[in-house]
């Protein structure tokens, strides 16, 4: 793509990779108009023409309508090499939590997370220090990590605001380790895919080889990941397969042939256009035809690699590397299948499939770094995204209920009902969270589903709470329906209070204000 430093925002969509939607259904549109118009010069008083003219001006209007999305989504992301450092205390900067419109999903890839034998295995029984800065900063704003996957220093994490958690579907994770022969997983690939509200999208978070002389390494490298990472899905068993792909990460390509004074001074003179056609990255997508399927913003940020430290100097340590846009975030539509030669015109024009039907329409609003966190010798580069799409469905597969007052004083009841067939297992079950809950795993009880058989669609089941695991104080909580085959919460309560329970003033936690311990 060409660079151009006042360019708009950038935009694609799932109807081609290689014109816009808005090109392509005008060209369509047009040609339908001009049937139309040959129609009613040609026009007689006969059925036919009269059936021709009002077949072609409902394809036509068909065509207007069926491009335009009805929700839009903000993704934001960011991805951070952090150099084993710990985390800062704020992340606020970084996650930019008080945008207009405001956030719905977050995906954050880091790499070199503290990965030594010792820290890692400490890291699988419990969350590490990084989830932990997100999780803490964000479950308060209303957003739960919906999934995460680490593979050593690599580390990918997944955000939706809670009211998103039933339509986000179909969850799975794997790794691809690409560093010294695959051994340690120092380099590779981490991705997260799912269904969001029925568009089928992936995230994956690389880091590459480093080093200025690697360039063709590193794409070999992106293409083995792509080969290798399959998924236990009929539809999208690759990571290409999906609707939408998210590449991003230290993808380590370096600035070629300009020397280093030069590089400083075209940085320092804001003239960063200079240094664009030796990038890397943007020469290996002129040779790749497979990278020019993935599109990139405009590089108007400085280069992120390699800084002193705790400040905003590029490295003056004896080495002195050259400044490189390593930091990336690029984003891939699936190209729509090319009609077959058998088809014929009116075929290749006006018959619907998935993709026609539910459109995805991908705008980035902002491609930056963030410049005020030192602790790496990275800078975190920002990408913020809309989604506009057509939803599949807008209805959670369970409803779920609680029945009556909730309190520790007594057992409580809950209903849940499946309004649509999927896969469901005994081994599902329902959690009750406490609004602003980080996780799936971040319950303050929960109760399995009915074990003897599996409950048929439209049947209300009642299911008992022990009033033990009932929170003894007061507060607002919302009742979630797990599901282990899909990996994510498929139904979600309305939000209700717990009331403060007897045993709650019994046991001290609150003064007793109406002589209950008399």
């Amino acid at each position: 793509m060409d660079y151009l430093s006042d360019s708009p925002r950038v935009r694609s969509d799932s109807m081609s990779s290689s014109a816009s939607q808005g090109s392509r259904s005008k060209m369509l549109l047009r040609q339908r108009l001009s049937q139309l118009l040959t129609c009613i010069e040609d026009m007689s008083s006969d059925d036919e023409a009269s059936e021709e003219v009002s077949r072609t001006l409902d394809e036509a209007f068909q065509l207007c309508g069926r491009y335009v999305p009805t929700d839009a989504f903000r993704l934001h992301m960011v991805t951070w090499n952090v150099a084993t450092a710990e985390p800062p205390e704020d992340v606020t900067a970084l996650l930019q939590l008080d945008v207009q419109p405001p956030t719905d999903l977050y995906v954050i890839g880091l790499q070199e997370v503290n990965a030594t034998p010792v820290r890692f295995i400490s890291d699988l029984l419990a969350e590490d220090s990084w989830s932990h800065v997100f999780m803490d900063t964000l479950a308060p704003r209303g957003f739960v990590k919906v999934t995460s996957v680490r593979m050593q220093g690599l580390l990918l994490l997944v955000f939706a605001k809670q009211i998103h958690l039933p339509y986000i579907r179909n969850i799975q994770t794997t790794y691809t380790r690409t560093g010294i022969f695959g051994y340690w997983g120092n380099k590779g690939g981490v991705s997260v895919r799912f269904s969001f509200y029925g568009h089928m999208v992936c995230f994956l978070n690389c880091h590459l080889a480093a080093h200025m002389n690697y360039a063709l390494q590193r794409v070999d490298e992106f293409e083995y990941i792509l080969e290798a990472q399959d998924f236990d899905i009929t539809d999208t068993p690759h990571v290409l397969d999906h609707k939408v792909v998210f590449w991003f990460g230290d993808l380590n390509f370096r600035i070629a042939d300009h020397g280093l004074h030069f590089l400083r001074s075209s940085i320092n003179s804001g003239r960063l256009n200079l240094l664009w056609s030796k990038d890397q990255l943007i020469t290996m997508k002129k040779k790749e035809p497979f990278l020019q399927e993935f599109e990139e913003g405009p590089l108007n940020f400085k280069p992120t690699y390699k800084f002193d430290r705790n400040s905003d100097t590029y490295d003056t340590s004896g080495k002195k590397r050259k400044p490189a846009w390593t930091d990336r975030i690029l984003w891939r539509i699936k190209p729509k299948t090319p009609p077959s030669e058998d088809d014929d015109e009116r075929a290749s024009t006006s018959t619907d499939d998935g993709q026609d039907e539910y459109p995805i329409l991908v705008t980035q609003d902002k491609y930056t770094s963030e410049m005020s966190y030192g602790v790496s010798d990275h800078k975190p580069v920002i990408a913020t995204f809309n989604l506009e799409l057509r939803k599949y469905f807008d209805t959670p597969l369970v409803h779920i209920s609680p029945v009556g007052v909730w309190s520790a004083d007594q057992d409580a009841l809950l209903n849940y009902t499946i309004q649509e067939y999927f896969m469901s297992s005994t081994w599902d079950w329902i959690g009750l969270y406490k609004v602003g809950f980080k996780s799936a795993s971040d319950y303050e009880t929960f109760v399995w589903v009915r074990e003897n058989e599996l409950p048929e669609t439209n049947e209300v089941i009642q299911i008992s709470v022990d009033k033990d695991g009932i929170p003894l104080l007061s507060g607002e909580y919302v009742l979630g329906y797990y599901s282990t085959n899909m990996q994510s919460i498929i139904g979600l309560s309305a939000n209700f209070q717990i009331l403060e329970s007897k045993r709650a003033v019994m046991e001290g936690l609150v003064p007793d204000i109406n002589g209950l311990n008399k």
